[in-house]
């Protein structure tokens, strides 16, 4: 698994919620509130205007960011559930996907 060292994710990073109802979804970090605590939303069960408050302790980091996400709400503030569904989208079929090929091949 691809899992970042750094304990900070940054604004459009794909995580992976270990403790609550959103548990085992992907989704993308919408804003950074403090030393421990992020803002996180899919843009579908979980909208951006509605963006979720996770302990960054009960998440699983990946070293991958959405480049469209970040680019969006560095400029405007604000993305589109479109551009967060989109994101977790392609790094499950991207990211994953090839992971998985790739262990197969290891054997």
């Amino acid at each position: 698994m691809i899992e970042s060292d750094s304990t900070v994710p940054s604004i459009g990073q794909i995580v992976l919620p270990l403790k609550g109802r959103e548990a085992g979804t992907y989704s993308v970090v919408v804003q950074q509130l403090d030393e421990r605590f992020v803002l996180i939303a899919d843009g579908d069960r979980r909208k951006f205007d509605r963006a979720k408050r996770k302990n960054i302790g009960h998440l699983q980091l990946f070293d991958y960011v959405s480049p469209e996400v970040q680019n969006s709400i560095i400029e405007t503030g604000k993305v589109t559930n479109g551009k967060l569904r989109y994101a977790v989208t392609k790094f499950v079929n991207e990211v994953l996907i090839d992971e998985k090929k790739g262990d197969m091949f290891d054997g």
